[in-house]
C-alpha cells in the first residue's frame, strides 16, 4: 500500500508539472510575455513557498539538474563544428568580449554589494552576464530578425555562451578555497587525469562507435530504438562523467556533440524536437521552485534596483561592443535590448559557487532571484525598445495609413516585393481592379514612379485590411515574404472576412502545410515553380528530350501534391517513400554531349513501352 501511495504522489506531482506548464505559457503570452515567465510563476506557485507540491530541496535539485543534462543534450546535438567555423570570428571574438567585459564590470559591482569575495564575485559576474537564449531566441524569431546581421551576431554571442558553459562548469570548481599540501595536490591531480581519461574515452568511443551502433539499430526499423538508443547514449555519458567526477551536464553535451556529426543526427533531432519545449518548461519551473521568496520580499528594493542596473550594463556594453562592428547603431541598441536577461545556467553556475563555498546560500539566493526578475523585465525591455527605435527611426514618427477612400479593387495584394509585383500583372492583363498594400516606404516610391498605385499600410492590422475593403473583396493575396506576418494575416481574413478566398504565398513545406491547416483557398512556396523550370532546363541541357523533361517535371509536381497530403494526415515527416521513389529507373546518359545522346536505344524503347502500358 505505501508503495502505491508513493507511485500515486509521483503521478500526482507530474500531472500538476503538466498543468502548470500548459495554464501558465498562454497567460504569459496573453499578457505578451515571453511564457519562461509563465514558467517561472509556476515553479514558485507549485515550490517549497507556494502549493509546496514540491517541498523536499532535493527533489527541486533532482529535477533541476536533469532539466540541464537534457537542455545541454539538445545544444550539443544542433551544435556542428562547419557552423562553428563559418561564424569563427563572430562567436569567439565578439562573443568572448561580451562575455569578459560584462562578467568583469557586473563582478566588480557585486562585490560592494552583496559582500562577497573576488572567488564569489567571479561567479556572481559570469552567471549574471550570459544571456537567455531561449528568450533572445524567441524573440528574434518573432520579429523575422534571425537572419538580420544583429540578428547573426546576437546569434554568435549566445553561442558563445553555450559553449562556455562546459569549460566553466569544469574551472569554476578552481576557485574553491582549500588548504594545499602533498595529498591534495596528488588527489586534485588523480581526478583531473580520470577526467580527461574519460573524456577521451568517451570522444573515441563516440567517434567510432556510435554510427555502427545507430546504424544497426536503424536496420531493424524500430523507430522508438533510435530514440531510446539516443537517450541511452546521453544518459549513460552523464553517469560516466558523474563517476568521473565531473559534470553530468559536461557529460551531456559531448553526447550531444558526437551525435551532432553522427549520419543519424537529422532522425534523432526529429524524435527529440518534440520534447524541446517541454524539458525547458521543466527546467525554468525547477527554477521558479528554487528561488527563496523569503529572500525576495526581504530584499525586494535592492532586488528591483539591481535587475534594472543589470540590464541597463548588459545593453549598454553590448551596444557600445555591437556598435563598433554594426552598420547602423540601431542595430546595436536592438542587440543591447534583446540580450539583457540573465541566462539559463546563470540557475546552474550560482547553485555550484555555493556548493564549492564562494558563495553563501543567502548570497546564491538572492543573485538567482535578481536573474530570475532581469528575465521577467527583459521582453517587456526589448519590445519598448524596438518600439522606440521604429517609431523615432530618422526623426520622424512612425507613418500612419494611407486613406483607403478610393480604394475599389475587388482583389487585394498584400506585399509588392519580387513575388507580389508578378502577381499583380496577371490581374493587370485581364483588367482586374486590384488594391495593392505594402509598408516599405521605399517600394511605395519607387513603384510610383513606374505608374503602380500602392498603399501604404500595415497587412497585419485588422483596422488597416477593412479599410483596404476586405469585406467586400473576391480574393485577397498575401504576398510578402515574412512567414509569420503571413500566417497572422490569414487567420485575420479567415475570422473577420470569411467570404473572400485566401491566396497565400508560403515560405516553405513547413509553412505550406501550417496555412493548408489553417484554411486558406491556395497556396504556392516562393521557390517550387522556379526551381522546377530550373530542373527542366538543366535536364534538356543533359539532352533529355522534351518530352521526357516534361513528364519528370510534372511527376516530381503530382508527388510533391501526394506528400503534401500525407504530411496534413501524418506530420512533417510523413510521405518520405514518396519522396525517394523513382518514377522509373533511367541508364545512364551515354556519349558526349554535343553528340546529343540522353539514353540509349534500349532504355529509350523501354520506357516508351511503359508509358504506352501504363496509359
Amino acid at each position: 500500500m505505501p508503495h502505491d501511495a508513493n507511485g500515486l504522489g509521483i503521478l500526482v506531482q507530474i500531472l500538476v508539472l503538466l498543468a502548470a506548464a500548459v495554464i501558465t505559457a498562454p497567460l504569459a503570452r496573453r499578457f505578451g510575455l515571453s511564457a519562461i515567465v509563465g514558467y517561472l510563476a509556476a515553479g514558485i506557485a507549485i515550490g517549497p513557498w507556494g502549493l509546496q507540491v514540491f517541498h523536499e530541496p532535493e527533489t527541486v535539485r533532482n529535477i533541476a539538474e536533469f532539466g540541464v543534462v537534457l537542455l545541454l543534450f539538445v545544444i550539443g546535438l544542433e551544435l556542428k563544428l562547419s557552423r562553428l567555423f563559418a561564424m569563427r570570428r563572430a562567436i569567439f571574438g565578439l562573443g568572448a568580449a561580451q562575455l569578459a567585459v560584462t562578467a568583469a564590470v557586473l563582478g566588480t559591482l557585486a562585490m560592494p554589494t552583496f559582500g562577497m569575495r573576488w572567488q564569489g564575485a567571479t561567479v556572481a559576474g559570469i552567471a549574471l552576464a550570459m544571456s537567455a537564449t531561449a528568450i533572445a531566441l524567441q524573440i528574434l524569431e518573432e520579429r523575422g530578425d534571425l537572419q538580420t546581421d544583429y540578428g547573426q551576431r546576437a546569434f554568435a554571442v549566445l553561442l558563445f555562451q553555450d559553449i562556455a558553459v562546459v569549460p566553466l562548469l569544469a574551472l569554476l570548481p578552481l576557485l574553491a578555497p582549500f588548504h594545499a599540501d602533498d595529498s591534495d595536490f596528488a588527489d586534485g591531480a588523480r581526478a583531473a587525469l580520470i577526467g580527461a581519461l574519460t573524456i577521451g574515452a568517451l570522444l573515441l568511443a563516440g567517434r567510432h562507435l556510435l554510427n555502427p551502433f545507430f546504424r544497426l539499430l536503424a536496420n531493424t526499423g524500430a523507430r522508438e530504438a533510435m530514440t531510446a538508443a539516443a537517450l541511452l547514449v546521453v544518459l549513460g555519458a552523464a553517469l560516466g562523467m558523474r563517476f568521473a567526477g565531473m559534470s553530468m551536464a559536461l557529460g551531456a553535451f559531448l553526447a550531444g556533440l558526437l551525435l551532432a556529426e553522427s549520419n543519424f543526427r537529422h532522425q534523432l533531432e526529429a524524435d527529440i524536437e518534440p520534447f524541446r519545449g517541454l524539458l525547458l518548461a521543466l527546467f525554468f519551473m525547477s527554477i521558479g521552485m528554487s528561488i527563496d521568496l523569503g529572500v525576495v520580499m526581504q530584499y525586494l528594493g535592492l532586488l528591483i534596483a539591481g535587475a534594472i542596473a543589470v540590464a541597463a550594463l548588459k545593453a549598454g556594453i553590448v551596444g557600445v561592443l555591437f556598435g563598433a562592428t554594426c552598420r547602423d547603431r540601431s542595430d546595436a541598441l536592438r542587440a543591447g535590448a534583446v540580450l539583457t536577461p540573465a541566462g539559463e545556467f546563470a540557475f546552474v553556475l550560482l547553485p555550484l559557487g555555493q556548493s564549492i563555498g564562494v558563495l553563501t546560500a543567502a548570497q546564491a539566493s538572492l543573485l538567482a532571484a535578481l536573474a530570475a526578475l532581469t528575465m521577467l523585465i527583459g521582453p517587456p525591455i526589448a519590445a519598448i525598445s524596438e518600439r522606440l527605435l521604429s517609431r523615432y527611426r530618422s526623426g520622424e514618427e512612425e507613418r500612419e495609413p494611407d486613406d483607403f477612400s478610393d480604394a475599389r479593387g475587388s482583389v487585394i495584394i498584400v506585399g509588392f516585393g519580387r513575388f507580389g509585383q508578378i502577381v499583380s500583372q496577371a490581374f493587370l492583363a485581364q483588367r482586374v481592379d486590384v488594391t495593392t498594400i505594402d509598408k516599405d516606404v521605399e517600394m511605395i516610391q519607387s513603384a510610383g514612379r513606374f505608374g503602380f498605385k500602392v498603399y501604404y499600410g500595415d497587412g497585419t492590422r485588422l483596422d488597416v485590411l477593412r479599410a483596404a475593403g476586405a469585406a467586400k473583396a473576391r480574393l485577397i493575396a498575401v504576398c510578402i515574404d515574412d512567414r509569420d506576418a503571413a500566417t497572422r494575416i490569414v487567420e485575420i481574413v479567415k475570422i473577420e472576412f470569411p467570404f473572400a478566398q485566401i491566396y497565400a504565398r508560403s515560405y516553405d513545406r513547413r509553412h505550406t502545410l501550417e496555412l493548408l491547416a489553417k484554411g486558406v483557398d491556395y497556396e504556392m512556396r516562393e521557390t517550387i515553380e522556379s526551381a522546377l523550370a530550373f530542373g527542366g532546363e538543366a535536364l534538356r541541357a543533359l539532352g533529355v528530350s522534351e518530352e521526357d523533361a516534361l513528364a519528370a517535371i510534372e511527376d516530381i509536381r503530382n508527388r510533391d501534391r501526394e506528400r503534401l497530403a500525407l504530411q496534413q494526415a501524418g506530420g512533417m515527416y510523413a510521405g518520405l517513400d514518396v519522396l525517394h521513389r523513382p518514377r522509373v529507373e533511367p541508364e545512364p546518359l551515354t556519349g558526349p554531349r554535343r553528340e546529343g545522346r540522353a539514353l540509349n536505344p534500349e532504355a529509350a524503347d523501354a520506357i516508351k513501352r511503359e508509358k504506352k502500358a501504363s496509359a
